[in-house]
C-alpha cells in the first residue's frame, strides 16, 4: 500500500496549494434547480472560516436540506408499504453543517429507504451504537478535519459510531470527511493538508481488482470496468487504511479514494455532488480554478450522474438486503 511518502511525490493538473486544507467543504444546492437558481443561491454572501464558506441558514433550499425525520424504530417496523408488508428500511444520516447536505442522494436515497437526518451541528445527539441507527448509516463531509474535535465536539461519538456500525454488519457509507472518520475510527491515519494540495474537480478513480465482487461497487465496476470519473474537492487525505480493511479504488493524486472496513464503506470522492455545488467549494478554496472545475464538471455530468445514481441505487439495495453478516471482520 502506498506511504505517506508516496504522497509526497504525487502531483495532478487539478491540484492546488493551500495554507490549511479542509476534510471537505460542501455547499446546500439542489439537483432539481435550475442554473439561474445555483447563480442566485451561491451568490449569497456566507461567512468564510478556515478558507471555505459556511452559512448560519438556508431555509429557502427546499431540496438540498432535509428536515430530520423523528425516528421510533418500533414505529418504523410497523409501517409497510401499500403493496407489500415489509416494513420499510430506515437510514441515518449524520450531517455536520447546514450546507453540507445530501444534495442529490437526497432523492435517490429516498426512492428506496426512510432517511432520518440527524443535525449534529444543532445539538441533535450522535446514536450511541450502530443498534440505534435503524438498517444503514451515512455520514457526510466537512469542512473539518477528522482529529478537529475542539472545534466539532460531536466527532469523537461520530467515530465510536462509525466503529460500532462497521463491527456489527450494519451498512454504512462514509464520504469525504466521514471517510476519513471511518479510516480514523479504525486504527488508520488521516494527513492534514496532505502535501499533493487540494484535489479538486472530476477525478478518475481506478478500481483494483477486489472492487468487481464488492457488494456496494461491484454495480459501478461493472458498468465502468478501467474506472469512474466522480467529483472531488478535498485536501486532507487517508494515508494508512485500518487493519483488515479493503482497499478498493485510487486516483493519481491519492491513493485510497475508496475501501471496506467491515461493513462500512469509505470513498474520498462525492458521488452525492452536482457541478454548481462543487463548483461553489471550489470558490471558497484558495489557489483552485473555480470556473475551470465546474466546467470540466459540467462536462461529463452525464457520467458523474450515472454512477452517482448507481452507488445511490447499490447502496439502498445492501441496505434492503439486510445486515452484511459475512462482513463483521472490522476487528
Amino acid at each position: 500500500m502506498p506511504s505517506t511518502s508516496a504522497l509526497d511525490a504525487s502531483s495532478s493538473s487539478n491540484s492546488a496549494s493551500r495554507d490549511e486544507a479542509s476534510a471537505c467543504p460542501a455547499a446546500l444546492v439542489s439537483s432539481r434547480r435550475t442554473p439561474s437558481d445555483h447563480v442566485a443561491v451561491l451568490s449569497r454572501a456566507w461567512p468564510v472560516r478556515n478558507g471555505f464558506a459556511r452559512r448560519d441558514s438556508a431555509r429557502g433550499l427546499r431540496r438540498g436540506y432535509r428536515r430530520p425525520v423523528t425516528f421510533d424504530q418500533h414505529a418504523a417496523a410497523a409501517t409497510g408499504s401499500s403493496h407489500d408488508s415489509v416494513p420499510q428500511r430506515v437510514v441515518t444520516v449524520i450531517q455536520h453543517a447546514e450546507d453540507i447536505p445530501l444534495d442529490r442522494f437526497a432523492e435517490w436515497l429516498e426512492d428506496g429507504v426512510q432517511v432520518r437526518v440527524v443535525r449534529v451541528d444543532l445539538g441533535e445527539a450522535v446514536p450511541a451504537s450502530a443498534a440505534e441507527v435503524g438498517d444503514g448509516l451515512v455520514v457526510l463531509g466537512g469542512e473539518r478535519s477528522a482529529y478537529d474535535d475542539a472545534e466539532w465536539p460531536w466527532l469523537p461519538s461520530t467515530r465510536e459510531l462509525l466503529a460500532s456500525a462497521a463491527r456489527s454488519g450494519v451498512p454504512t457509507l462514509a464520504i469525504c470527511l466521514g471517510a476519513q472518520l471511518l479510516a480514523v475510527a479504525g486504527g488508520g491515519r488521516v494527513q492534514v493538508a496532505a502535501p499533493p494540495g487540494v484535489e479538486a474537480g472530476p477525478v478518475a478513480v481506478r478500481w483494483r481488482p477486489e472492487a468487481a465482487s464488492d457488494p456496494l461497487l461491484g454495480r459501478l465496476v461493472a458498468a465502468s470496468p478501467t474506472g469512474a470519473v466522480l467529483p472531488s474537492l478535498h485536501g486532507d487525505s487517508v494515508v494508512e487504511l485500518p487493519a483488515g480493511a479493503v482497499w478498493l479504488g485510487s486516483s493519481s493524486m491519492y491513493p485510497f479514494q475508496s475501501f471496506r472496513w467491515g461493513s462500512a464503506w469509505g470513498v474520498q470522492f462525492h458521488p452525492e455532488a452536482s457541478p454548481a455545488t462543487v463548483g461553489h467549494w471550489a470558490r471558497q478554496t484558495p489557489g483552485v480554478d473555480a470556473d475551470a472545475v465546474e466546467a470540466e464538471l459540467v462536462a461529463v455530468d452525464e457520467e458523474v450522474l450515472a454512477s452517482g445514481r448507481l452507488l445511490a441505487e447499490a447502496f439502498v439495495a445492501v441496505v434492503l438486503a439486510g445486515e452484511l453478516a459475512g462482513a463483521r471482520t472490522a476487528p
